[in-house]
């Protein structure tokens, strides 16, 4: 049985905390600072931490790498086409890797980073996504290396994965991503509904993931440009008419960056 928790970093930041309660072995996520790691390794004497797990390679997702490994000799998987420090194993596109007894199938979504990579773990019952910058709750990672054909065609491949897929991002973005989802589709009431909901949460201090495909696919204007209300918006920020489906993806991430 595996546990996953969020342990909160810097400002927004969330290092997801894998944890097979059985063995008393954990593995994490993207972690950017080694401080709430070793908190909670602190106050759960007797556990191990085993890997850790990178999708990019920038700082806020990396910084405490080094430290944990020096600490607990735990192994470092990371993408191929990054610098990735203390990295053990480089993984591309296709490749297999098990954490914690788990199967995960690692997918590269350039486009926050041009080597970004996610991990889908495809169980039936709870498959799991950890996808770092790439998909966010609502919203999706700024282009900092990639293009928008690029992240478009990511975002595809990660809206292509089962409904019931949890959804483990990096930040706590949602409220803003669903103001601007609200914007972009001011008529859909799922959008709506979710920003109400998220409000409430935020407002007793809960955090607002995991989410899942399902959701993102129906309240997530960045896997919705396919989509009439999406486009007729974009359309309307553009001043013309829109063609594809990747010039309706680059038309909100531009105004995303505005919001």
């Amino acid at each position: 049985m595996i546990q996953i928790d969020a342990l909160p970093a810097f400002s927004d930041n969330y290092l997801w905390l894998l944890q097979d309660v059985t063995r008393r072995e954990c593995a994490v996520v993207d972690p950017g600072d080694a401080a709430p790691v070793e908190q909670w390794l602190q106050a759960h004497p007797g556990w191990t931490l085993t890997d850790i797990i990178i999708t990019h390679h920038h700082a806020d997702h990396v910084g405490g790498v080094a430290r944990l490994k020096a600490e607990t000799g735990a192994r470092v998987l990371g993408p191929a086409g990054e610098k990735i420090p203390q990295r053990d194993v480089a993984l591309e596109d296709g490749d297999r890797v098990t954490v914690l007894g788990l199967a995960f199938e690692v997918i590269h979504v350039p486009g926050h980073t041009l080597g970004h990579i996610a991990y889908f773990h495809a169980d039936a019952e709870h498959p799991l996504l950890f996808c770092g910058d790439t998909l966010f709750a609502a919203g999706c990672g700024r282009l900092f290396e990639g293009t928008p054909a690029q992240m478009h065609a990511s975002l595809s491949r990660l809206a292509a994965l089962p409904d019931r897929t949890a959804v483990y991002c990096a930040h706590e973005y949602t409220l803003s991503n669903l103001r601007f989802a609200c914007a972009v589709e001011p008529e859909n009431p799922q959008v709506r509904a979710r920003f109400e909901e998220v409000t409430r949460w935020r407002e007793q201090g809960r955090i607002s993931l995991p989410s899942s495909i399902a959701l993102e696919r129906a309240t997530n204007p960045f896997l919705r440009v396919s989509e009439t209300s999406v486009k007729k918006m974009a359309d309307e920020r553009n001043g013309q008419q829109i063609r594809t489906p990747e010039e309706v993806f680059a038309t909100i991430r531009r105004w995303k960056d505005q919001f």
